[in-house]
């Protein structure tokens, strides 16, 4: 069968990937004193292909306007996507997210995968 066989490979075992499989409850308490509000918490572009979190600061119309850090920038409401609360930083099954957006899924897999 093709791609079984490791060619020009050491023939070491692969390493246990446990690690990065799975959440300490330390993590995940420190994940819970993040500063989070439900209704103004925010994915927004940033540019590059990935989000970055903001807080709203005014709605009108079919713009908004998100601090990010200590800049404010203006988007449109379809660009924007809500963040889930703090309990569920580092969902082990992303179908339980309460938003289920592609920034979400995206910060998940990269805040469990840096996590180590």
């Amino acid at each position: 069968m093709p791609g079984n066989e490791k060619i020009g490979v050491s023939t070491a075992p692969d390493p246990d990937p446990a690690p990065y499989l799975f959440v300490t409850f330390e993590m995940k308490r420190n994940d819970m004193n993040k500063p989070y509000d439900p209704k103004r918490s925010y994915w927004v572009p940033d540019g590059e292909g990935g989000f970055l979190e903001g807080l709203l600061d005014s709605e009108n119309g079919g713009k908004v306007v998100v601090s990010i850090k200590h800049d404010k920038k203006t988007f449109k409401k379809e660009q924007i996507q809500q963040v889930n609360p703090p309990k569920f930083e580092k969902c082990e099954d992303m179908s339980n997210l309460t938003y289920l957006n592609e920034a979400s899924v995206l910060h998940n897999l990269r805040s469990r995968y840096q996590a180590k």
